[in-house]
């Protein structure tokens, strides 16, 4: 599963941006808003530094 992990996060990610910007767009809850909007940081993080090469 080497490469595909970083680029199903990076796919996740993607989602969850365009998800933030619809709820944002349909005027919802700030609280769901930001929720969505760190999980896609948290993807897009989790995604790069998995494409990063290991020390040692």
């Amino acid at each position: 599963m080497g490469a595909a992990l970083p680029t199903l996060l990076l796919i996740l990610a993607g989602v969850l941006v365009g998800g933030t910007w619809s709820l944002y767009r349909q005027g919802a809850p700030k609280a769901a808003v930001l929720i969505t909007a760190a999980l896609a940081v948290l993807a897009t993080v989790a995604g790069v530094l998995r494409l990063l090469p290991e020390n040692g």
